[in-house]
């Protein structure tokens, strides 16, 4: 989980904000409900993994770049 940021360093939530509203051409009720839909997305996909990990299923390890031979 990430670190709390100290909330004299809120630029880059700053940023995010700026970069959303922008993507829905400066209207914030569309950006409020794309921000609302991507964290339901989220929760889901969250939920989702949750209960393959409680049965047992496991997603595959990715092999790290020093694993393979060259």
């Amino acid at each position: 989980m990430p670190e709390p940021t100290s909330s004299t360093d809120n630029s880059h939530y700053e940023q995010a904000c700026d970069q959303a509203i922008a993507m829905c051409d400066g209207n914030l009720r569309s950006t409020i409900k794309a921000l609302i839909m991507a964290n339901e997305y989220l929760e889901l996909e969250l939920l989702e993994l949750r209960e393959a990990i409680s049965t047992g299923c496991m997603p595959k390890q990715r092999s790290s770049p020093s694993s393979q031979v060259a």
